[in-house]
């Protein structure tokens, strides 16, 4: 059996945090998630190997196991040792007795498409009982079932987080509607108590780009093209906002990158979608290319005066 490093995986030392364990875990599983690498093997695989990481290092009692055995190993393997050599029984908690070990199987639940660990993690995490993401392994009592929670990202677009909707889940040929909820960010967790063959399902939100915004918080920012004459003389434009477009009136003397405060029209906040951000139209000056000597001698008189 092949040993597994987890951190060398996800691309965090040893001595790495919680946090950063699990932003290293959300940003390749966002990267090699099958979503958005529909039909390539290498990205599935990778996505496997991502969550099974996750599995080990983001629990605090899995991760202590692993390093203990991560220093055995690296001592044993520093001593000379010989491929097949190694003694992992002492390492395996898989229950015995009259214990029996259970595995509840993404694959059944996503359509194969996380499916199963791999033969070291079911040797040496089998008989570990919790929680974590995607497929749990845990130790029960004979006769009882597991209820392991499981995690899936589900995309949406900026105008879905700004008003809300639904989404239709197809598990095991069961239809399920899940409520998005208003305000939604990336990183945000549905949870849907039971939806997964009795086990808790978590969708995680993934909020996709917009070209017309950039979110910060509940708050948006939008770039507005202003000709140079209006932004000398003042003079209305045209600002975008989720709900449509709304005239802005710049003062005379606007200047390039200058922002001007929508109050309400940004995101709405989650669990309050009553209570709004603001949006803020950032100024994008207009230069027209002169030509004409009139126009450039009037110019040059306007900056002269200003």
């Amino acid at each position: 059996m092949e040993y597994k490093d987890y951190y060398k995986v996800l691309g965090v030392g040893r001595d790495a945090s919680a946090e950063d364990i699990k932003k290293a875990y959300r940003k390749l599983a966002l990267k090699y998630h099958p979503d958005r690498n529909p039909g390539d093997k290498t990205a599935e695989d990778k996505f496997k190997e991502v969550n099974e990481a996750n599995q080990v290092l983001s629990d605090p009692e899995k991760r202590a196991h692993y390093d203990q055995l991560g220093s055995a190993y690296t001592q044993w393997e520093r001593g000379g040792g010989q491929p097949g050599g190694f003694d992992w029984g002492q390492w395996s908690n898989r229950g015995n007795g009259n214990v029996h070990v259970e595995y509840a199987d993404p694959a059944d639940v996503f359509g194969g498409r996380m499916g199963s660990f791999s033969d070291f993690f079911e040797q040496i995490f089998g008989g570990f009982q919790g929680g974590g993401f995607g497929q749990t392994a845990t130790r029960r009592p004979q006769g009882t079932r597991p209820a392991p929670a499981y995690e899936q990202h589900i995309s949406i677009s900026l105008d879905e987080a700004y008003r809300g909707g639904s989404r239709l889940l197809d598990l095991n040929g069961k239809r399920l509607e899940v409520k998005i909820p208003a305000g939604a960010q990336t990183g945000t967790k549905i949870r849907m108590a039971g939806a997964a063959n009795g086990s808790d399902l978590y969708l995680i939100v993934d909020v996709a780009g917009d070209p017309r915004f950039t979110r910060e918080g509940d708050n948006l920012r939008t770039e507005v093209p202003i000709d140079l004459a209006t932004a000398a003389g003042g003079g209305e434009v045209r600002v975008p906002t989720l709900e449509g477009e709304v005239v802005l009136t710049v003062p005379a003397g606007t200047q390039p990158n200058q922002s001007f405060r929508l109050k309400g029209k940004g995101m709405p906040k989650l669990k309050q979608p009553n209570t709004r951000g603001d949006l803020y139209a950032q100024a994008r000056i207009r230069i027209p290319k002169i030509t004409d000597p009139q126009d450039k001698e009037f110019l040059k008189k306007l900056s002269q005066n200003s």
